[in-house]
This record gives C-alpha cells, sequence and structure tokens, in this order.
C-alpha cells in the first residue's frame, strides 16, 4: 500500500478542510470559522488526542478492521507530528476547528490513505469526550499530589509551632487559646478532603467513552474493552447516547477545585490578616509580596490575595459548566465546546496556586511571642476556669454565670483573670483553690486539651506526624 497522498486527496484537503465539507453548497464564513473553532484551547489536548489514536488504531488492526501495515503507518505519522508539536513546528490551522482535525491532516498529509482509515469506527464526538477524561484524569493527578505535598509543608511547620500559642476566634472575637500547629493543622484536614473528592471524581472520569461513535455506536467489530486497557481505563461507558454527552465527571472536577479554592481562600484571609502590621502575626518571604508604586514602606502580601480572587472565577467556572449543561437533550450538541475553556482555567488555576502555596508555606516566618500577647486579651482563659469549677461539683451554667462575673469585674479593674489574687477568686467561689493559677495560663489551657483534636502540644506532635507519614 502507498503512502504517498494523490492529487485528489491532496485537493480535498487543500479546498475542503472541513471533514464534512462535501455536504455544503457554499464555504463557512470567516467570522463563523472564528466562532466555532476551537483549536486555540483545544490544542492543549494534542498529546492526549495522539494515545487515543494510537490505541484505537492498535484496536481496529487488532479486530482486522485496518491492516498491520496501516498500524504501523500511523504509529510512524504520529510520532512525527508529536515530536513538531514538541518542537513548536507544528502548524495549528483555525480552518480545521479543532485538535483532531489539525492532526488528523498532518497526518494524511505523512502517511497517505492509512491516516483517512484511523477514523473508522470513531466520532468526533465520542473522541474528544475520551481527550478529556484523558487530559483531566492527568489534571487530576498532578492536583493530588500538589495537596499531598501542601498538608506535608502545614504538617512540618505545625510540628516546629507545636508549642507556639496564639487566640482561637469566635465570631472573630477572642475565645480560647490554641496552638499554631493545630490552627495549621485545621487546613491539612481541609486539603486531605479535598484530595479525598478528587480521588473519587477521578473513579467517574476514568471511563472510556470512544466507541460511542457520534451517539449510536458503531456496526464496526470494535473492542472497547482492549481500548479502555491500553489507555488504562478503569471500564466503559455504558451507553452510547450518554458517552459522548456526559459532562458530569467535568462538573464534578469543577466543584472539588471550587471547594479547594475556597480553602485556599481562607486560609489567604488569615495570612492577608496575619501579616497586617495591626496584627504582626507572621511574615511572608518577599519573592511572594510586593511593594507600593508610592508607598515606599508596603510590603503587600500578593499572593494570597490575588489567590482568594482567583476563587471567584473557578467557583464561576462551575456555575458556567453547570448552566451549560442543564438545558441540552441528548445527545451531543455544539454546545458542549463551551465545557473546556472553564475546565482549562480551574485546571490551571488549582495547579498554579498550590504550587505556590507549597512554597510559600515553607517560607512562612512565626512571630511567636506576638501570637501570645495577643491571646493573653480577651479573657481566652475564662472557659478553662468553667472547666475547674464544674470538675469542683458546680454545675456548669452556675459556673458559666460565676465565670461571667468575674470578666464583668476583670474588664472594670483593666485585668486579666490570671491576674486576680486567690482571695480575689474566692470571692467569686470558694471552692477555688491555689492550683487555679495553672488552669488559667496559656500553656495550661492548651495542655489540658490532648484528647483526639485536641490543640495540646503532645496531640499536635502527634497529628503532624501522622499527615506527615501518610503523605510521604
Amino acid at each position: 500500500m502507498s503512502n504517498q497522498n494523490t492529487p485528489a486527496s491532496q485537493d480535498q484537503f487543500a479546498n475542503k478542510a472541513q471533514a464534512w465539507s462535501a455536504r455544503f453548497s457554499e464555504p463557512v464564513s470567516d467570522l463563523v470559522k472564528r466562532y466555532t473553532a476551537s483549536v486555540n484551547f483545544d490544542k492543549r489536548m494534542a498529546h492526549f488526542d495522539i494515545q487515543g489514536s494510537l490505541a484505537h488504531a492498535t484496536m481496529l488492526a487488532a479486530v482486522g478492521v485496518i491492516s498491520a501495515e496501516d498500524k504501523a503507518d500511523i504509529e510512524r505519522g504520529m510520532q512525527q507530528i508529536l515530536q513538531e508539536i514538541d518542537a513548536g513546528q507544528f502548524e495549528w490551522l483555525l480552518d480545521l476547528e479543532d485538535v483532531h482535525l489539525n492532526i488528523e491532516k498532518r497526518l494524511v498529509e505523512l502517511i497517505g490513505d492509512a491516516g483517512k482509515r484511523l477514523h473508522t469506527g470513531r466520532s468526533r464526538n465520542d473522541q474528544v469526550a475520551t481527550d478529556i477524561r484523558l487530559w483531566l484524569r492527568n489534571e487530576i493527578d498532578i492536583a493530588l499530589e500538589l495537596l499531598a505535598q501542601m498538608q506535608v509543608k502545614l504538617a512540618q511547620l505545625a510540628l516546629e509551632q507545636a508549642d507556639t500559642i496564639l487566640p482561637g476566634f469566635t465570631h472573630l472575637q477572642v475565645a480560647q487559646p490554641v496552638t499554631f500547629g493545630h490552627h495549621l493543622l485545621a487546613y491539612a484536614e481541609m486539603f486531605k478532603r479535598d484530595a479525598e473528592r478528587l480521588a473519587d471524581c477521578r473513579k467517574r472520569v476514568n471511563r472510556l467513552p470512544l466507541g460511542a461513535a457520534a451517539l449510536a455506536g458503531t456496526s464496526f467489530p470494535i473492542d472497547r474493552e482492549m481500548v479502555a486497557k491500553l489507555l488504562n481505563f478503569d471500564e466503559v461507558c455504558r451507553n452510547s447516547l450518554d458517552a459522548v454527552s456526559d459532562r458530569d465527571f467535568a462538573i464534578e472536577y469543577c466543584a472539588a477545585a471550587a471547594l479547594i479554592m475556597t480553602h485556599i481562600s481562607r486560609f489567604s484571609e488569615e495570612l492577608v490578616m496575619w501579616m497586617s502590621p495591626r496584627v504582626g502575626f507572621i511574615d511572608l518571604a518577599d519573592r511572594f509580596c510586593t511593594g507600593s508604586s508610592i508607598m515606599p514602606q508596603k510590603k503587600n502580601p500578593d499572593v494570597p490575595e490575588l489567590a482568594r480572587g482567583k476563587t471567584g472565577r473557578v467557583n464561576g467556572n462551575l456555575i458556567a459548566l453547570l448552566t451549560l449543561m442543564k438545558g441540552q437533550p441528548l445527545a451531543y450538541n455544539k454546545d458542549n465546546q463551551e465545557d473546556k475553556e472553564g475546565l482549562f482555567d480551574s485546571a490551571d488555576t488549582i495547579r498554579d496556586t498550590l504550587t505556590i502555596f507549597v512554597d510559600m508555606i515553607a517560607g512562612i516566618k512565626v512571630k511567636a511571642s506576638a501570637m501570645r500577647d495577643a491571646a493573653l486579651q480577651g479573657f481566652a482563659t475564662a472557659t478553662d476556669l468553667a472547666d475547674y469549677l464544674v470538675k469542683k461539683g458546680l454545675p456548669f451554667r452556675d459556673a458559666h454565670e460565676t465565670v461571667a462575673a468575674a470578666v464583668r469585674h476583670c474588664e472594670d479593674a483593666g485585668c486579666d483573670l490570671a491576674d486576680l489574687s486567690l482571695e480575689q477568686l474566692q470571692a467569686f467561689d470558694a471552692s477555688i483553690e491555689a492550683d487555679i493559677f495553672q488552669v488559667l495560663t496559656l500553656e495550661g489551657s492548651v495542655a489540658a486539651r490532648k484528647h483526639i483534636g485536641g490543640t495540646a502540644p503532645e496531640r499536635v506532635r502527634i497529628e503532624a506526624q501522622r499527615i506527615i507519614d501518610q503523605n510521604s
């Protein structure tokens, strides 16, 4: 079989760029070409498109639909195309609409009719659905590794700061003292759940649509399970209509991405607040900050601020994709071309944000004395005094009222509970003894909470090491 193009086949691609152009009596206008083309953004799936095509060709040869020679020619042509793409020498043509037709055109130029036989038994509908899943599976794997690194960096910093005390807040009011290590591990837990969600999403991403063809399957004797195995899919999509039109997996990923960015945004808000001179709990490395064009003293936490802002665009991508799918009848519709840019943007944002934050966490400078000074304000150990009275036999509600009265007294006197003498404390309840001062210290407060999930330094060390071990 010749690998050379005939003049007719060359003219077909030269004069009728679209794969369907023989059906129409006039060419598509330039504006419509630009409006409907996706090649400018879907060319990022080129490697995965080629990967899927090679598996499809291997299967077609195995079932006798194409010859072994055709398969070898396709493999040779695809290898050259990969090299051209990697070298930046591949010519992407708007006339050819998308990544699939651009690669097919070049393949036919290189190997002739064997390239035309590659599309036997498939459609661009199941082809693009396969490409997206291959691409997204890879992005999920990258994000899972970055989330693991985030947890480790947070746990390592938590180990270093297991004894550092800062005020814990509810309603942004001082509540109880906690350790900074414990605070950091709260975010490690969030990112752990994010990883669990992505891993679960990956199971539904990893199903093969190829073989559904346009919508009804194909009359050729294809072996979908073989293709699934070649591409490391866990299973095949079981309904051809659903296979080409399903974008649940993309919506699910975008939802998981929105939650990741929500957690990033919450952490960013605290980093910004902690870095403010009015708080002064931390400092960020200079490489994550910028200055001011007019105020020379400024050091702005641009990275966490921008991450906080980027959360909005990732949330928007989720809403856009949900809205895209809500009114579509079966099966594939051109609407689905709009599934990619938001999905790509969310994945890019997740990848870049996590990569930067892994580095940024490692460079956080902790100002432990400022944290401790803040914890001494706002009667952070009031609950400890109430617990002490309960252990002495006072009902909790009565203990609550007793401590509230002591707090009011301290507010009027301008002092803290720990500043009161034993006699002054006993005026509020006679059961109070000298050991109360161990209870009223910040260190005593956090050390007492050593149960699973507690803020005690010894518990922080246990939990931090567990996280490190799980992600090593």
